[in-house]
């Protein structure tokens, strides 16, 4: 039987139940999977800015793929390891086209640590809008930004997500990735930018193959590396992209579901761990 050598885990949605909170039985079983032989890599939509603080709290460091694979970041240094960004261009040609198809759909983009966006997308924010700390620009016109972005986000309230993504895939073409990383936001990264992508270097680089590797997740931006993984776990919250590229099912993110996987495969692993050891 093959043993389980990474563990590539979603955050939103995944591990992270509803509330953003981590049970103590998810931390457990975190911290109980490197003794296992089993390496913890967080693969999420979410900037370092985010995941920085998270694996912190988890006790988690490493190498993060964030941005949905867009950036790869050292959790020890404090660093980013590889960033490909998304050509200035090609998101104007997205903003021109989608503002043109959708009235009233708003922009933010990311680059590296730092976040920008337009004062109509800062208008619906959840929380406080500017001034923001050090790790944002000044809102202005996505039309305006003359860098490249890590990614770009619409997002356009109460609008069909999937509308909104097939329009955009449409402009994009083979320039650019697009997907869906929750109810609210398509977000367009650099063409071969792709969480399953990000993976594969990284499994490579550590001469991991794909039957070692398990892979958690719940959306549409998890679907290619499902697949991929030699065991694909969708939570039992995912989205239908996710749940039929998984290969089982665990329960949900509220319900401890990546934490009841780890518990298994690190049993599974333990007395190869302890050969490894002992040879």
């Amino acid at each position: 039987m093959t043993m389980t050598r990474l563990a590539a885990i979603d955050l939103d949605g995944t591990l992270l139940r509803s509330d953003g909170s981590v049970s103590t039985r998810t931390r457990a079983a975190l911290t109980a999977a490197p003794a296992a032989g089993i390496q913890i890599v967080l693969v999420t939509a979410r900037s370092p800015r985010s995941v920085r603080t998270i694996a912190a709290d988890l006790g988690l460091g490493g190498v993060a793929i964030c941005a949905n694979g867009a950036t790869v970041y050292d959790l020890d240094a404090g660093v980013i390891l590889r960033h490909r960004p998304l050509p200035v261009d090609v998101a104007h040609r997205v903003v021109l086209g989608l503002r043109e198809r959708m009235p009233g759909i708003a922009f933010a983009w990311e680059l590296e640590l730092r976040f920008g966006s337009e004062p109509a997308y800062e208008a619906r924010r959840d929380h406080a809008a500017w001034p923001r700390p050090d790790d944002g620009f000044p809102p202005c016109d996505a039309l305006e930004w003359r860098e490249p972005m890590t990614k770009l986000l619409a997002r356009l309230p109460d609008a069909d997500l999937v509308a909104v993504l097939d329009a955009t895939r449409a402009l994009c073409g083979a320039d650019a990735e697009v997907t869906l990383t929750g109810d609210a936001f398509v977000e367009v990264m650099a063409a071969g930018v792709a969480k399953e992508a990000a993976l594969v270097e990284l499994a490579e680089e550590r001469r991991v193959s794909r039957e070692e590797v398990v892979a958690f997740g719940d959306q549409l931006t998890d679907a290619e590396m499902l697949r991929w993984a030699g065991l694909g776990v969708a939570v039992a919250n995912a989205t239908a992209y996710a749940l039929e590229a998984a290969d089982e099912t665990t329960a949900s993110n509220d319900e401890d579901g990546v934490a009841l996987v780890l518990e298994r495969l690190a049993a599974d692993a333990q007395p190869s761990s302890k050969a490894s050891v002992g040879a």
